[in-house]
């Protein structure tokens, strides 16, 4: 088949027009853990503001809004369960993402809390998957548009991909 009579491979994938800047808080002590975060979510384009204790997340979060909070478990100076009560105080109204190295049982517990107060929140395990943070950060972007979110991985829209199984 002549290449000129190919027909351009369209994608459900959303323009970078279409996305929405979130306002990003990263909350982690570490500071190797804070910038691979920072960088993956500016590279996407959020903006960040970081706080590596409880006692500057909980200041950070009294003096601006913010749309999402990464949030490590442990701190130096306290638990992430300190900063989700602040949250809870504050009626903080967008999504919070656990990213610790804590297993699975205190990050359920952690994800019963933020339901039980109100707040939607994820969790992922450290060593963190880039990828998964990407994901979760684009997905937080589009249904803060009032979009639905689109599954991607390694730029291939699944939705489209299930759909088509589906058919």
């Amino acid at each position: 088949m002549p290449r000129s009579s190919l027909s351009p491979v369209t994608s459900n994938l959303p323009d970078v027009a279409e996305r929405r800047a979130l306002q990003l808080l990263v909350v982690d002590d570490d500071a190797t853990q804070r910038s691979l975060i920072t960088v993956a979510a500016k590279q996407a384009g959020h903006e960040v503001t970081v706080a590596p204790s409880v006692a500057e997340a909980i200041e950070k979060l009294r003096a601006a809004r913010f749309d999402c909070v990464t949030l490590d478990l442990v701190l130096e100076d306290g638990d992430g369960i300190d900063v989700l009560r602040e949250m809870a105080e504050a009626k903080f109204a967008g999504a919070v993402i656990v990213i610790s190295g804590m297993d699975g049982k205190r990050r359920s517990a952690a994800r019963s809390f933020a339901r039980s107060v109100g707040i939607g929140l994820q969790s992922l395990p450290k060593p963190l998957d880039l990828a998964a943070l990407r994901i979760s950060l684009a997905n937080l972007g589009k249904t803060a548009m009032g979009l639905p979110a689109i599954h991607t991985w390694g730029g291939v829209a699944t939705d489209a991909i299930v759909e088509r199984h589906r058919a």
